[in-house]
């Protein structure tokens, strides 16, 4: 039988769940419930224990995803291309990219499809600092799951991508 590690103090229970849910008379299911609340609770401890490991290279966890996205397609991308396939707004990009451009990580160039645009540009420096920080990153990214089986995080990575398919359940008007 696998052993699971139980839930860190303060961490919502099933009973909290049905406790809660029976205190409004509501019909919703109290493990359905406890799924969705331990999760979120879990990302936020992973987007601040992010934060702390990029913070060892002299990142934020935006900052080396826009380096990582403009390494993935050709070093070279639009602000508004930037902003959709990171998932911000534009003005979030900029505020990236102007921290990663006085640390002449990344560069802007006018556009050469779009006269009006610009474009953001992974430097040579911006180029080193990820292959400088990927031994480490990749070691700490495989350790953090590395009590899960192959098989494991083949359905785990099932899971979370029905899990993310229903995040619009929470920003739905």
């Amino acid at each position: 039988m696998t052993q699971h590690p139980t839930p860190e103090s303060g961490a919502p229970s099933l009973d909290q769940a049905r406790r809660q849910i029976a205190r409004y008379g509501l019909p919703a299911d109290p493990q359905a419930v406890l799924v969705a609340a331990r999760l979120m609770a879990a990302g936020a401890r992973l987007g601040q224990a992010g934060e702390v490991h990029f913070g060892r290279f002299g990142l934020s966890t935006g900052r080396y995803r826009l380096l990582a996205d403009l390494e993935d397609h050709g070093g070279e991308k639009s602000p508004s291309q930037l902003a959709a396939s990171l998932g911000v707004s534009r003005a979030t990009v900029t505020g990236l990219a102007d921290g990663l451009e006085r640390e002449g990580l990344v560069a802007r160039r006018p556009s050469t499809e779009d006269g009006r645009g610009n474009v953001v540009i992974l430097t040579a420096r911006g180029a080193d600092k990820l292959r400088d920080l990927a031994p480490e990153h990749f070691a700490r990214m495989q350790a953090l799951v590395g009590g899960l089986s192959v098989e494991e995080r083949a359905t785990f990575l099932d899971l979370l991508a029905r899990v993310v398919a229903g995040i619009d359940a929470l920003t739905a008007d």
